[in-house]
């Protein structure tokens, strides 16, 4: 890599890096996980001193925290440009070289390969958002989205696996759970020891049906939930459960842990759905569970709902972040092909008509990037950004899919055939303007905070 090389975008570096610090190795990414203790660490500079991440992440700003004490989750923005920087071009180059090559594989046999899997745990990839206390890199969501991007290129499958650990699974936990829970479960999270899953969806529409009966030191959960993401290889589960049955709307939700090999725990055949094969999701059912009341997040009733929609927000703009790097992926695919077929004796790319797809589309995904990294900004800095996060979503996964539309457009018969990965894409990416709150749901959303704010 050419230390004097520009941002993705064309703009110039602020300052130049040396290239011994960026090189990464083409047989073997740099230190490990397992080597740094479950922190990613660039490799050592030229004199051979370990380039250093002179602060925790959680702890982002210049001056150095008071002993004892640490700022909010969230408080502070990105640490260091440099160190994000390499850390992108760790996760891109995995990305090209290791992720993409193996999407057919993935698609034909519905799983991610466990080489693909030891490697990621090697990278600290089931960790990028659970903090350095407890073993992972304690991204920022700037960080995290910047690294979202990158992942959004390849298969939504691999990132599947890893996604509930970095989000949905460990955020409420860390989050709103108790020093004993995040001490129990966060450090096996960030190493990729156990898989999380989040329970919310229902299988019917109306209240939430699952419930949570006290039964002296134990819960009895009984409900089941659909479409859940890693249900068949989950180790554990966040489950969103009714603890007081006369008290309506979300303030009779709870939030519990309950693990997989509970009894009484049982789950449906794994979904065969339209696209996203290798990320899987099944129904996951509870008949007469007891969990532990030391299992309630928080150890307080009533907060769960509360904790789903901090889940969400944070949920939101990573799936935004992820719809705006598979939509780049499919256009530069999509480029390449205009560029190389002909017909009339010229590249389809010189005429006008696909240009004006082209140029859409790059459009759309400009705005959409720029939507995903204020919000993310703003969330970092201990802003509320439901509305932001949602019209992230809402946005950027209606772009994605209108780029994957003029992309097979674009490519003709050949975007219908299984040969291009374009084919592969439009049924894959149809799923994020449903999942984490479809489109209908980030308008209400939206539309709710904006009439709510006017009536103040």
């Amino acid at each position: 890599m050419a230390s004097g090389r520009q941002f993705r975008g064309g703009a110039p570096r602020a300052q130049t890096i040396r290239g011994a610090r960026l090189q990464l190795r083409r047989t073997k990414l740099p230190a490990t996980a397992r080597e740094a203790g479950g922190r990613y660490r660039p490799p050592p500079d030229r004199d051979g001193s370990q380039h250093q991440l002179r602060c925790p992440v959680i702890c982002r700003k210049a001056e150095p925290c008071r002993k004892g004490r640490q700022r909010p989750l969230g408080e502070c923005m990105i640490r260091d440009p440099e160190t994000l920087e390499i850390l992108r071009d760790t996760v891109s180059q995995f990305v090209s070289e290791t992720l993409i090559p193996r999407e057919n594989e993935v698609a034909e046999t519905n799983a991610i390969p466990a080489d693909i899997i030891a490697q990621m745990k090697e990278l600290g990839f089931f960790g990028l958002t659970i903090p350095e206390e407890f073993g992972g890199l304690g991204l920022t969501m700037e960080e995290e989205v910047n690294v979202a991007f990158e992942l959004g290129r390849a298969s939504p499958a691999f990132r599947s696996y890893i996604g509930t650990n970095n989000g949905i699974g460990s955020i409420g936990i860390l989050i709103d759970g108790t020093d004993e829970q995040k001490r129990n479960y966060l450090p096996r999270l960030a190493s990729g020891e156990l898989l999380s899953s989040f329970c919310l969806t229902k299988p019917d529409a109306g209240s939430l049906k699952t419930t949570a009966v006290r039964d002296g030191d134990f819960y009895i959960l009984n409900g089941t939930k659909r479409f859940i993401t890693n249900a068949p290889i989950a180790d554990i589960f966040t489950v969103m459960a009714r603890t007081a049955a006369d008290v309506k709307g979300a303030d009779g939700i709870s939030a519990f842990i309950v693990e997989r090999n509970s009894p009484g725990l049982s789950l449906g055949k794994p979904d065969q759905k339209m696209g996203q094969k290798g990320a899987l999701t099944s129904n996951v059912i509870f008949e007469n569970v007891r969990v532990p009341a030391s299992q309630l997040i928080g150890g307080v009733e009533g907060k769960g709902f509360k904790t789903a929609m901090k889940v969400l927000d944070k949920g939101r703009l990573h799936i935004a972040a992820l719809s705006t790097g598979a939509a780049e992926r499919m256009l530069a695919d999509t480029l390449a092909y205009a560029l190389d077929r002909k017909q009339f004796g010229k590249p389809i790319a010189d005429f006008q008509l696909i240009q004006a797809m082209l140029a859409d589309s790059k459009a759309e995904i400009y705005a959409a990037k720029c939507m995903v990294l204020d919000a993310a900004r703003k969330r970092d800095s201990g802003q509320n950004v439901s509305t932001e996060a949602s019209c992230a979503k809402m946005f950027a996964t209606e772009m994605c899919g209108r780029v994957a539309d003029r992309c097979v457009q674009i490519h003709g018969g050949a975007g219908y055939v299984s040969e291009y990965a374009i084919e592969r894409f439009y049924r894959d990416v149809r799923l994020f303007r449903i999942y984490e709150g479809t489109t209908q749901i980030q308008q209400i959303v939206i539309a709710r905070n904006m009439i709510r704010e006017a009536r103040r």
